[in-house]
């Protein structure tokens, strides 16, 4: 990178991936309610391979505690129901042949605060993340003023607007994770 705007627009961009990352790392963890992207990370083993539960089946809401998962091939409802227990989101799913009716029973409050403590990590690595986004931008910024493409009033104004948008990536995390908390807690 050689000028300031391809930089920023660079850093700018890693940083709402990142947001965006946190988006989807928190829409894994359930709050009580069913919802078919609580299903996202969970691989099912069909054909000699891993793969997601909606590309063997078709999710979906009946209503606001229960998930249903028509399975396209009937010999994969074990795999399916399998992988579902195995996961460490605490489901017991009932086969019908080839549908499988998953109910979301209710949070404890001792697994609400768990959930919390998860959300929390997560918060914390889109942070660091967002920090090393901010630092390989600096040490740009440096390396411009090394090479004396730009001046060290430049590179004092770079590294604030740099400092500016790291600000408002770890606010917007910050404000994700709260409503995040309040959906988790919400009984």
């Amino acid at each position: 990178m050689t000028d300031y705007n391809s930089l920023k627009n660079d850093t700018l961009e890693r940083m709402e991936k990142t947001v965006e990352a946190l988006k989807s790392d928190f829409g894994g963890l359930r709050a009580g309610r069913a919802h078919a992207s609580l299903l996202d990370g969970i691989l099912v083993e069909a054909y000699g391979n891993m793969t997601p539960i909606s590309q063997v089946g078709t999710v979906g809401v009946p209503d606001a505690r229960t998930l249903s998962i028509s399975v396209w091939d009937k010999g994969l409802a074990k795999s399916v129901e399998k992988a579902l227990r195995e996961s460490d989101l605490g489901l017991n799913p009932m086969s019908d042949g080839q549908l499988i009716r998953i109910p979301i029973p209710p949070l404890s409050e001792e697994r609400r605060k768990e959930l919390v403590k998860i959300a929390g990590k997560y918060t914390e690595q889109s942070k660091v993340a967002i920090r090393n986004i901010r630092r390989d931008a600096m040490d740009e910024v440096k390396k411009m003023k090394k090479d004396a493409l730009i001046s060290e009033d430049d590179e004092k104004k770079y590294n604030n607007d740099i400092q500016k948008w790291t600000d408002d990536a770890v606010k917007k995390i910050d404000e994700q994770f709260s409503a995040k908390e309040q959906d988790i807690m919400q009984v």
